[in-house]
């Protein structure tokens, strides 16, 4: 095939495939399971987001998606175009890649996801880093285990913060700060004040605990298991945002990450001294094995490791 005859037919194919701004909807379609998602992470109306999938779907001449109820269930077909979109973007991405490199650490983007326990002390680290390298973009994002492990799969990020370790192979696994679960009541607690609580008093208390599947509840089942007194959990709470606020109510007792205490301004809760606690465990930061660094990836993971847990967090307030 000539070349015009080749540079008319991929013209022709780029044509039915649809704009890469269409590409890169499905894609945020896709991985949100709602148009009200797409437009809130691409900051477009939901309008604009159903113009561009019809006008997308028309051009590949078949049906791509479902709507059922509020929910996008993609097709066969629309499944095979959101693998060619990821390809497509994934290359822009490397081109993107190489010219910051060739700009060295002055330009870039940045690309973390971490579980919720981390956005209490990720940004305090990515202020700092961004103080080096002020022209740096910082793409993060927030979720819980599962939608670490499955952004872990896609491997759409540079980095991924987790305090339970992953057990995968193709993954450069890297600790770089200890976390401390403690013990914590309402203040006032009869608790409270006391020294060298016993285990088996505290595990009395009415407890709420983080979710299966969590990077907190691992280390706690882990480590309580060694203990002869199980916990009197009573409550189930998937955020520890609200475990704070159940703890402050008086509901109960729990143990969560120190960080998620230091940074939230909770006058209202009280650390317990009880024996055999603190649980000491370790926060991770992983990324791809296959995946090649960026310069500024590079930069931000040699900036982690010659860091203090000091010098990476502010003062405990």
């Amino acid at each position: 095939m000539k070349y015009i005859d080749y540079y008319l037919y991929m013209s022709r194919l780029h044509s039915r495939i649809g704009t890469l701004r269409q590409l890169e909807i499905l894609l945020a379609v896709y991985e949100t399971g709602s148009i009200t998602g797409a437009s809130t992470a691409l900051h477009l109306t939901q309008p604009s987001v159903s113009i561009q999938l019809r006008k997308l779907a028309d051009a590949a001449g078949t049906n791509l998606y479902d709507q059922i109820g509020r929910k996008i269930v993609l097709t066969e077909a629309g499944l095979e175009v959101v693998k060619t979109a990821r390809q497509v973007l994934d290359h822009f991405e490397q081109l993107d890649m190489k010219l910051s490199d060739l700009q060295g650490v002055r330009a870039g983007r940045l690309k973390l996801t971490v579980v919720t326990t981390a956005k209490y002390f990720i940004p305090h680290i990515l202020g700092k880093f961004t103080q080096l390298y002020p022209n740096i973009e910082i793409d993060l994002k927030v979720g819980n285990r599962e939608k670490i492990l499955e952004r872990l799969d896609q491997g759409t990020d540079d980095f991924y913060v987790f305090g339970h370790p992953v057990e995968e192979q193709s993954l450069n696994l890297i600790k770089f700060l200890p976390i401390p679960l403690v013990p914590i009541a309402k203040t006032g607690h009869p608790l409270s004040g006391r020294k060298k609580i016993p285990f088996a008093e505290f595990a009395k208390e009415p407890f709420i605990i983080r979710e299966k599947g969590s990077g907190t509840r691992f280390a706690l089942e882990e480590t309580l298991s060694q203990f002869d007194n199980p916990l009197n959990i009573r409550f189930t709470i998937e955020s520890n945002e609200a475990i704070k606020h159940s703890v402050m109510s008086g509901l109960g007792v729990s143990i969560l990450s120190r960080h998620s205490l230091a940074f939230g301004g909770d006058s209202g809760i009280t650390e317990l001294n009880v024996e055999g606690l603190p649980i000491n465990t370790q926060w991770y930061i992983a990324h791809p094995k296959r995946k090649q660094l960026s310069i500024v990836a590079d930069a931000f993971l040699t900036f982690l490791q010659k860091q203090t847990s000091e010098s990476l967090l502010p003062p405990a307030p």
